[in-house]
């Protein structure tokens, strides 16, 4: 049974830092893709970073790119989602996800409020 659990979420003020996880089991992590989305109130959801599996070759959102960093680590099962240099417009859920053989699955998501 292929399970996403993001951790990591809260609230912190603009200009600060959080770092996202998301651990994954039942499969075969290593040899697949996995992204980031959120979803901020109001908004559709909206592709915030991806990396793939074999060269962990990364792409963002214009609106994140020189702020936050996707990574992730084969050998946990864990994508990271490095978040800096945080605005109000991130505030949103955050939702791991993984696309395996045409289907898509996704965490239940780790809300991230950025205010004063």
């Amino acid at each position: 049974q292929v399970r996403l659990v993001e951790s990591g979420g809260g609230l912190v003020q603009p200009g600060g830092s959080l770092r996202l996880s998301c651990a994954a089991s039942g499969f075969t992590f290593s040899s697949y893709a996995m992204s980031w989305y959120r979803r901020a109130p109001g908004k559709g959801r909206e592709l915030v970073a991806h990396v793939t599996s074999a060269l962990g070759s990364t792409n963002y959102a214009d609106s994140v790119k020189g702020r936050f960093t996707i990574s992730r680590d084969n050998a946990k099962n864990t994508v990271y989602l490095q978040m800096n240099s945080l605005k109000p417009e991130d505030t949103a859920v955050y939702y791991c996800n993984s696309r395996l053989r045409g289907t898509d699955y996704w965490g239940q998501g780790t809300q991230v409020t950025v205010s004063s």
